[in-house]
């Protein structure tokens, strides 16, 4: 069984098929699904789809893309709904120097606030981050204190180098439908350079969606063709890369083991 460790049923293309996607899981050898918000709306989306769903999980915070948007009444919403037992981690947060929909300064200011919070409630980070390696690098190393209870690179797509500065820290990886793409000869390197026992399986669905749907959206069950390229890359059995996977996800996740 696989458990889909960054997804957005939130979105408005997915939400409405809720319901559907939920209750094809278990066929389609999944257990679980982690839902992930990135403002207010997709924050209570998330927690209203893991309050409805036995199967579905919350994770809660402030995309970088909208970190300008943070103020105290987002932060003590967060705070309100991380205290369900189905809110796993705060995320997803950190740097995006791709588009800088806010300010770079506000980014980091804003996600360091975050990872403060992260600690205060004593739950994981699910750390966005593209095109800005040097200063995520320098925040975190400025900053481990704030990472005591873990930290989840989601859809790792740097190089294998940075990674293993990454793996010093304690960072576990997740990497979804971008290894099926014919263009990421980079892929294998970087895969067999990350820890066996911090990998992690998603989707970023409706994003990111693998061969052989490519220009449909991506839904939590295309993520056998993931799990299948994964084990190509470490010479094992996709079934054996799914129970390495699902552990070190319960592993990563603490909270979902309460109820998994």
């Amino acid at each position: 069984m696989i458990i889909d460790s960054h997804a957005h049923l939130n979105d408005e293309k997915l939400f409405p098929l809720a319901e559907e996607i939920h209750a094809g899981l278990e066929k389609n050898g999944l257990s679980a699904v982690v839902n992930v918000g990135y403002d207010e709306e997709s924050c209570l989306k998330c927690v209203a789809l893991a309050e409805q769903y036995r199967k579905f999980y919350a994770v809660v915070g402030m995309h970088p893309h909208d970190s300008r948007l943070a103020d105290n009444a987002f932060y003590d919403l967060i705070t309100r709904l991380a205290q369900g037992k189905k809110v796993l981690a705060i995320g997803e947060i950190g740097l995006d120097y791709y588009y800088d929909l806010s300010p770079r300064e506000t980014q980091k200011k804003v996600f360091l606030e975050q990872l403060e919070l992260a600690r205060a409630l004593k739950l994981p980070s699910v750390v966005h981050l593209r095109d800005a390696y040097g200063d995520m690098y320098k925040l975190l190393k400025e900053n481990r204190p704030l990472l005591e209870y873990g930290f989840l690179l989601h859809c790792y797509s740097g190089s294998k180098e940075m990674l293993s500065e990454f793996a010093k820290m304690g960072a576990y990886f997740s990497f979804g439908g971008a290894v099926t793409f014919k263009n990421a000869v980079d892929k294998p390197d970087v895969v067999r350079s990350a820890p066996t026992d911090r990998i992690l399986l998603e989707t970023d669905c409706p994003y990111m969606t693998p061969v052989p749907f490519r220009g449909k959206p991506n839904r939590p069950e295309y993520i056998v063709y993931t799990a299948e390229k994964i084990a190509s890359f470490l010479g094992k059995d996709r079934e054996e890369i799914e129970d390495i996977t699902l552990k070190n996800t319960k592993e990563f996740f603490k909270k979902i083991n309460d109820s998994l």
